[in-house]
């Protein structure tokens, strides 16, 4: 089984958990090594010169950098989907939904431009905030200065608004409901991977574990026989156009 395997919400407060994540997974992990795990970076916190070292030495060892957002805080829900979606899934970390598209774009070019402000590399990669793109349209995706946009469903090439749909497994398991949703559906995606043979996604999150599937994660990447890089879906043969979502 090939996999995509990405931690979310790398920020200065959350820098003390992603040090023990990576620590902890190639410990465990055979083969595994810093190329494999995106880090998915928050640009819009209270980074200090110290934090801003921590993540050049991150990237200087090899781990691909994608931009999250900008401060990962989502606006008051102005929706039935947007309450919805905060409930089962995002919480108050949904920031794209309930802004308008003109609003989405500054804030991903104001999330491109940090990387480069602060002498980081920058991958291809852009991930919404739990997922969530909110209001882009086609050609509003296609302005976007990424390569690359990760949702729920799959990976969008930007370019030509080309979508692959691949399987997805998270373990931010921190209560009894979203412990039992998850180990459903991360073992239906596992399923689907192997049969199809797609690349599954793995979403890591900062305290992933020390929750209620720590074992599964640990588990479920073992059984991984190959791990991928996001910029090789850069040339991957794409399903069907996307829809904005």
């Amino acid at each position: 089984m090939r996999a995509l395997l990405s931690i979310h919400d790398v920020m200065p407060e959350s820098r003390p958990a992603i040090s023990a994540v990576l620590t902890q997974l190639f410990v465990s992990i055979p083969g595994l090594k810093p190329q494999h795990i995106t880090l998915l970076v928050v640009p819009g916190r209270q980074w200090c010169a110290d934090d801003l070292a921590w993540l050049r030495r991150l990237a200087a060892a090899g781990h691909p950098l994608a931009g999250h957002g900008w401060d990962h805080r989502a606006q008051k829900s102005r929706s039935v989907f947007h309450h919805f979606h905060s409930v089962m899934l995002s919480r108050d970390a949904a920031e794209h939904l309930s802004r308008p598209s003109h609003e989405l774009m500054a804030l991903i070019l104001r999330c491109h431009a940090w990387f480069a402000e602060h002498d980081l590399p920058l991958g291809p990669l852009y991930v919404p905030p739990a997922w969530a793109v909110g209001r882009l349209n086609r050609a509003e995706q296609q302005a976007l200065p990424f390569a690359l946009m990760e949702t729920l469903s799959g990976v969008v090439r930007l370019a030509d608004q080309c979508h692959q749909r691949l399987p997805l497994t998270g373990y931010e398991a921190d209560s009894a409901i979203r412990t039992a949703f998850l180990s459903a559906s991360n073992r239906l995606n596992v399923t689907l991977a192997k049969r199809a043979g797609n690349m599954l996604r793995v979403g890591l999150h900062p305290f992933d574990l020390q929750h209620r599937l720590a074992g599964c994660l640990i588990s479920d990447l073992q059984q991984v026989t190959q791990f991928c890089d996001y910029s090789e879906l850069l040339q991957s043969r794409a399903e069907t156009p996307t829809v904005a979502a």
